[in-house]
């Protein structure tokens, strides 16, 4: 069990920084209260990705989007091929983010307790697999065009939602 016993409070820790920011009040440049409801899409965009992706790493992206009141780049995929994907599973493969506009590198966070903010798990087909980078507010946000790194892996030009 080990660590594992640690992911369900990260988990509570996370939604609660989400609800925490999302119940702050809004506020203009000069510190006003906003009185209009933020935008908020009607449901989400399909994430588009390169088709070679499924072809030689036995994957496909899932999900990219901004998470834990902008502190975190919450990256999810679906592992189609567990052969093909292995080789990002792999400790030695440290994951790791470019934001393409300013060319920033961004890391997997590593907690004392809990260790690398990933699933390390062995694949295994038609599962969801997760990892967050670590980032300041601001850096990265949604619409930013980023390329996700893993060992040889490359995901270029995705779209953080």
């Amino acid at each position: 069990m080990g660590m594992r016993k640690y992911i369900p409070g990260l988990l509570l820790g996370l939604v609660l920084c989400l609800a925490v920011s999302a119940c702050a009040p809004a506020t203009d440049g000069a510190g006003q209260a906003r009185t209009e409801a933020p935008a908020v899409p009607a449901e989400p965009r399909e994430l588009v990705t390169d088709p070679t992706l499924k072809e030689k790493w036995g994957i496909e992206v899932t999900w990219l989007a901004m998470s834990a009141g902008g502190h975190m780049v919450d990256f999810r995929f679906r592992v189609l091929d567990s052969e093909k994907a292995a080789s990002l599973f792999q400790r030695a493969n440290k994951p790791y983010l470019i934001d393409q506009a300013s060319g920033q590198v961004l890391a997997v966070p590593r907690t004392a307790k809990i260790g690398p903010l990933r699933t390390s798990d062995p694949p295994k087909e038609d599962r969801i697999y997760w990892m967050f980078f670590g980032t300041v507010p601001g850096l990265v946000k949604t619409g930013s065009v980023v390329t996700v790194v893993i060992g040889d892996f490359r995901a270029e030009n995705l779209v953080v939602q």
